[in-house]
């Protein structure tokens, strides 16, 4: 196949095209200004000029999460590109498909400590699916091509595409290369016919059995297989910080979420089933608590895309290595096949206890006693007025827990956030990102004040080109996850924890001063009367992005909460109460 004769530049560009890009977020540098030249050109990509790299890659990850798709980021050698490595390492942990492109000095310079430059390729090694340094033009298609394809098969994740300056500026004969050749790498391993059947019969055995349901049914988009499969068996389930919407709320089946701030229904499932069935999730310590004391009793069916995980955190007793949606149909059907044989399954006094445990202790809050609104109420409120079509996106801490425990999500890639890294400021980029992929969504960013101070300059972006997201800025004038730490554990000493932004009369930065100055619409809420009204015009402004500041009590803990280091029995309902485990169960 005879190509046309082009710069490495025009063939980055034409190669992204072919890939299927649409959307590339990005800030120009001198390293990566010759692809700059010809994107300005380009016909089927739309590049979003980002005010800081780091909102590049977060944008990209919220793109990605929301659509499935690819999501791409752009940047520039030296310090562009290790502004990249957070969001980098953001989109790795939680299996997101990144592609980060980044200039990299001229090839004759590598190595000499010249202008801007850093190793970006070993800097990102460890936190990457994998990374390329492209010093020939003629590569730049075949890397591209190869980049996509292993950022969204198997288990995605992120890839680093490094490219001279040199290689951008090169003549090169374009060629879309027809195949991928990728010696080794196998991302699509079939489920073992013999697992499945060895699964199938540990589930009719079992007395006590619980789903434990993953990101991995987001990311392996089997939402439609899993569902089947939790309704053929009527085992009840639940939902990881990245699984939440995977499967909806509203079932009957559904415990709620795991973990250090899940639901006593599901923690008390975990610990007390005979066996779980583990789809798309890691076992991390944030749901595990203590490894030794993590659901003591029971059998492990562990399936996951990815081998690595598998026995890495708990020995499985059945391993199944394969894509989410394959799995859970293949059980479904031999599951299916088994019942209509013979049905011995006894659940009803398992069900009987998991009512009574989500009857007993469903999640809530109480009235505050300094006098300012209870935050939950306000998380709790944007979901029932903006409702579960609309797109959540999370920063990390108390808001981060509380949006995840108040909002009822009914539909996949309707909640966003950074699970495994925990990345502040990651939810207004992510937002914009998401807004971008979803421009028919409402896209709400509800973000802590700490968070927001981070990466708010993104606002910009978001105005100037049009992308008109509504921020929940949940401001309770502190670094509040630490400050619940620091309430618990060390003993009411807030060090550094006081961001001065809403209570008493400083509030620095004014964040309705800052969302004008910024060209959004500024709200205030201080009155728990006045929190309906405010949220519902925030959703009448569909023009520019809307900055609501929610000013709530400091002093709002979330709860349940497993201390960590600790057993899951030791699970708090709220400060010094804990459920009566002996006299429920």
């Amino acid at each position: 196949m005879t190509g046309q004769q082009m710069t490495g530049a025009q063939a980055l560009v034409e190669s992204l095209e072919h890939a299927g890009a649409e959307v590339v977020f990005g800030l120009p540098g001198g390293a990566i200004l010759p692809t700059y030249d010809p994107l300005m050109d380009a016909k089927k990509l739309r590049h979003v000029l980002v005010r800081h790299e780091q909102g590049a890659g977060h944008a990209a990850s919220g793109y990605a999460h929301a659509t499935g798709k690819v999501g791409v980021c752009l940047a520039t050698s030296g310090p562009g590109a290790t502004n990249l490595i957070t969001a980098i390492a953001d989109a790795q942990m939680d299996s997101i498909p990144l592609v980060a492109i980044t200039g990299q000095v001229g090839s004759m310079f590598i190595g000499t400590d010249a202008f801007q430059e850093a190793d970006i390729v070993g800097m990102t090694m460890p936190v990457t699916k994998h990374n390329f340094l492209v010093k020939d033009a003629a590569e730049i298609p075949k890397v591209i091509k190869q980049a996509f394809h292993i950022a969204s098969t198997g288990r995605p994740g992120a890839v680093l595409v490094d490219v001279t300056k040199d290689a951008q500026q090169d003549m090169m004969e374009f060629v879309w290369p027809e195949t991928l050749d990728l010696p080794g790498y196998r991302p699509e391993p079939r489920p073992h016919g013999k697992q499945i059947r060895e699964a199938v019969r540990l589930m009719l055995e079992a007395k006590r059995p619980v789903f434990l349901l993953g990101g991995g049914v987001l990311r392996g988009s089997a939402t439609d297989e899993v569902r089947e499969l939790v309704d053929a068996s009527d085992i009840p389930f639940t939902t990881t910080l990245m699984a939440r919407g995977a499967l909806p709320d509203s079932h009957p089946s559904h415990l709620g979420m795991p973990g250090m701030h899940g639901t006593v229904a599901a923690v008390s499932a975990l610990q007390r089933a005979d066996l779980l069935i583990n789809i798309g999730a890691r076992f991390d310590d944030r749901v595990t608590g203590r490894l030794d004391s993590f659901a003591p009793g029971a059998k492990i069916i562990h399936a996951d895309i990815d081998p690595a995980e598998i026995s890495k955190n708990l020995v499985a007793d059945v391993p199944i290595v394969g894509q989410a949606g394959q799995i859970a149909k293949a059980l479904t059907e031999e599951l299916r096949a088994r019942l209509a044989e013979s049905d011995t399954r006894d659940y009803e006094g398992w069900w009987g206890t998991l009512d009574m445990l989500r009857e007993n202790y469903p999640l809530g809050w109480t009235a505050t006693e300094d006098g300012f609104t209870a935050p939950q109420k306000v998380i709790s409120r944007i979901g029932a007025i903006s409702g579960p079509d609309s797109i959540y996106v999370a920063g990390v801490g108390q808001h981060q827990m509380w949006s995840a425990q108040f909002v009822q999500y009914e539909n996949p890639r309707t909640w966003i956030n950074s699970g495994g890294l925990g990345t502040m400021g990651y939810s207004v980029p992510a937002a914009m990102g998401a807004k971008v992929g979803m421009p028919e969504k409402t896209v709400w960013s509800i973000d802590g004040d700490g968070c927001f101070q981070m990466t708010n300059q993104e606002l910009a972006t978001c105005v100037i080109n049009d992308i008109p997201i509504k921020v929940a800025v949940i401001n309770n004038s502190s670094l509040g996850m630490v400050r619940q730490w620091q309430n618990l554990f060390y003993d009411q000493r807030y060090s550094n924890t006081e961001l001065n932004t809403g209570h008493g009369s400083r509030r620095i930065p004014d964040f309705v001063k800052l969302a004008d100055a910024y060209g959004c619409v500024g709200l205030r809420c201080e009155r728990d009367e006045d929190i309906d009204d405010t949220i519902r015009q925030a959703m009448e402004i569909n023009d520019r992005p809307v900055i609501v500041d929610f000013t709530v009590s400091a002093d709002a803990m979330v709860w349940p909460m497993v201390p960590a280091g600790v057993s899951n029995d030791e699970i708090q309902i709220a400060q010094g109460m804990s459920p009566e485990w002996e006299r429920d169960i």
